[in-house]
């Protein structure tokens, strides 16, 4: 099945800020603040909350990172991402 350029388009602008939106859900539930994961990850505040905004993507390995500090399994960061 061939992939369309709009579907291209549209996974690079939605699916950081699902993925973002996943994470910020998931360390609220945590009790953690940005500062406290962005510690974890050995990353910086402003960064995680350009990832929780959608405002950058982020690799396979950052994604596995934070399922990690967050102790959670990979594909609940995933989720809304089908």
């Amino acid at each position: 099945m061939e992939i369309s350029k709009k579907d291209i388009d549209r996974i690079k602008e939605d699916i950081p800020e699902i993925i973002g939106n996943n994470i910020r859900h998931i360390r609220e539930n945590k009790g953690l603040t940005q500062t406290q994961l962005a510690h974890l990850l050995v990353s910086d505040r402003q960064y995680l909350y350009k990832l929780e905004k959608g405002k950058v993507g982020l690799s396979v390995v950052k994604l596995l990172t934070i399922s990690r500090a967050l102790e959670i399994p990979v594909i609940k960061l995933l989720k809304g991402c089908e």
